[in-house]
């Protein structure tokens, strides 16, 4: 999602958000009438207040446990991945109980125990180490299995020595991702950082590491040299590169974007990725495809479009029609 995704969820809206009770019964749509873009507000507004731990650890802890609300008995799988993936911002570390849950229950979505995962390696909670370790052997799922795998490596990378002792370029984003760059120690061109990003015979982490670099790079070559990265054979590696490219913005992906959206046989979780990129793009040809894709068969994509079009809306200023059901 695009630097400017949080932003737009944390600006006023109709709904009254003036206490944590309201924002929790917003998120879980207590009312059955929220529409999604609203439960989004609540979520990301609940973050804010879980992140201020230092000031109110009360309050903070209780806005954590309403965010873990939003992951019982909910159906939107888009919304699920999405409250794990803010419990894993927070640097709150009260938050690992409950994505250990997640992360081991069965009966949650591949994408949402993926999410729970990585959330416990943005919290470096070394103590989850054994619970990742017990997906990393036993889950499956390929997928949680890698986030497991590069969790583990990203506790370990942030306890050891190397995270005090490398240089890293300093980045636009504020997200806790899966890996930091590689540190400016290790000098690479672009085609090398590629060729490193696309070598399944070096461990993931590294692979990510290569990516994250190329997204601090940012440029046009940078991009084109991620877009590569689409041809893997992993869905986690593929829905990665999407993502970076809706915080990068940059427009020469658009059409590489909607190929990957338009994949009939692609993994929900990199369609879906790929839909809200094109959203934080949103570039004039971006709006016709999204609109199509508010019918997708899939309802995680169906979703991502919902949500994507709305983030079109805020970065273009402009009111859209689409049609969605009012108790969305």
């Amino acid at each position: 999602m695009s630097t400017n995704f949080e932003k737009h969820y944390v600006e006023p809206d109709t709904e009254n958000f003036d206490n944590l009770e309201n924002l929790r019964d917003a998120l879980t749509n207590s009312n059955q009438k929220t529409k999604l873009s609203n439960r989004f507000r609540a979520l990301f507004n609940l973050k804010s207040h879980a992140e201020d731990f230092e000031t109110d650890k009360r309050k903070a802890d209780t806005a954590i446990e309403y965010m873990a609300q939003g992951l019982i008995n909910e159906p939107s799988e888009l919304l699920k991945h999405e409250i794990c993936y803010v419990l894993g911002q927070c640097k709150n570390l009260h938050a690992s109980q409950f994505l250990i849950e997640c992360m081991l229950d069965a009966q949650q979505q591949c994408m949402v125990r993926h999410e729970a995962a990585e959330a416990l390696g943005a919290l470096e909670d070394a103590s989850a180490i054994n619970a990742l370790n017990k997906c990393l052997k036993e889950d499956q799922e390929e997928a949680v299995r890698q986030t497991c795998e590069l969790a583990i490596a990203r506790i370990q990378w942030a306890k050891s020595g190397l995270s005090k002792d490398e240089i890293l370029q300093q980045s636009l984003y504020s997200s806790i991702d899966p890996a930091p760059p590689l540190p400016l120690q290790e000098s690479a061109s672009i085609e090398q950082l590629q060729l490193l990003l696309n070598d399944q015979s070096q461990p993931l982490f590294k692979r990510y590491r290569a990516m994250f670099r190329l997204r601090d790079i940012g440029t046009d070559e940078a991009c084109l040299a991620l877009c590569t990265g689409f041809e893997d054979k992993s869905a986690l590696f593929k829905h990665e590169i999407a993502y970076v490219f809706g915080q990068i913005g940059n427009p020469v992906v658009v059409p590489t974007l909607i190929e990957v959206l338009n994949r009939q046989n692609e993994a929900p979780m990199v369609r879906h990725e790929a839909a809200e990129a094109l959203g934080s793009i949103a570039t004039d040809d971006v709006l016709p495809i999204l609109k199509e894709h508010l019918q997708d068969d899939d309802d995680v994509v169906r979703e991502s479009a919902i949500v994507a079009l709305d983030m079109y809306d805020y970065e273009n200023s402009t009111e859209l029609e689409y049609a969605v059901n009012k108790d969305e």
